[in-house]
């Protein structure tokens, strides 16, 4: 099987009780979205969307639209029922071959170990930018709780997440990284498309 197969696979299984078995902090999801600079007005990119975890707080900052992305038709059908704002755009499929048009933000929140090469993803999703437009790779725990839980029943879909440091300086070619947070509260990097 394909790995972004498994992943799909992986994910349609969980999809039905995510929104209860996982939660995530309000207060946190909010700084990571200051990071991100996501205003009103704004066309958002959400990779890895899951069930829409962040369309809520992107909604409350007016953002003109969100288009939201998976591998797993699971979580987008999930992401469907609770939705329905013409606003919110979602797509089953692998953000790395699609054409999604262009975005003022890109947020790949609590999904970047799912991707086998993330330096591959980062090159498409800066061609899905504005001139100006931000990429924020985020999760609200710490690298080594993520990398803890992925290790149990997600070890053969997760790569494991690379330290923060780490990650920016990969992505520096694309990107003026200003943000690099590796703690034991959150992992973010962001960075304006050059």
């Amino acid at each position: 099987m394909v790995y972004t197969e498994q992943v799909a696979a992986f994910f349609n299984e969980l999809a039905p009780d995510w929104d209860t078995s996982h939660t995530h902090d309000t207060k946190i999801i909010e700084n990571i979205l200051d990071y991100a600079d996501i205003r009103r007005n704004m066309s958002v990119l959400d990779v890895g969307c899951g069930t829409g975890i962040l369309f809520p707080f992107y909604l409350d900052r007016n953002v003109r639209a969100v288009t939201g992305v998976d591998l797993s038709s699971g979580m987008i059908d999930r992401a469907k029922e609770k939705f329905q704002d013409p606003r919110v755009r979602l797509i089953v499929g692998d953000a790395e071959k699609l054409q999604l048009g262009t975005f003022d933000r890109c947020v790949v929140y609590s999904a970047l170990p799912h991707f086998e090469n993330a330096v591959r993803l980062i090159s498409k999703l800066a061609q899905a930018l504005n001139q100006d437009g931000r990429l924020t790779v985020a999760h609200s725990e710490s690298r080594e709780k993520i990398d803890q839980r992925h290790r149990g029943s997600a070890h053969n879909v997760s790569v494991g997440l690379m330290p923060a440091s780490e990650l920016a300086s990969l992505i520096s070619p694309y990107f003026q990284v200003d943000t690099v947070i590796d703690n034991d509260e959150m992992y973010v990097i962001s960075g304006v498309k050059y």
